[in-house]
């Protein structure tokens, strides 16, 4: 008895949810869609802002890499994220 309880329990653990929103889909994929070039643009304009500020001309470069980095992770982390969900 005790394995039927337990088989039942870990078929029941595997199921993806079936009814699940397809808006609540479109806004998950568009958000990875997104992600990447926000973090990079932000990156940019902080670089860039920073390069104003301090007089400089390489700023923009440490900048656009640092974007480029969070959302790479952010990437990942999003990624990581929808695979356990299904």
């Amino acid at each position: 008895m005790t394995i039927r309880r337990s088989e039942a329990k870990l078929t029941a653990e595997k199921k993806p949810p079936e009814n699940e929103n397809v808006w609540a889909q479109v806004a998950k994929y568009s958000e990875i869609a997104f992600i990447f070039p926000a973090a990079t643009v932000v990156g940019l304009l902080a670089g860039m802002a920073l390069d104003r500020w301090l007089h400089t001309h390489w700023l923009y470069i440490v900048g656009l890499v640092l974007g480029i980095v969070a959302g790479f992770i952010q990437l990942v982390r999003a990624g990581m994220s929808s695979g356990t969900n299904q």
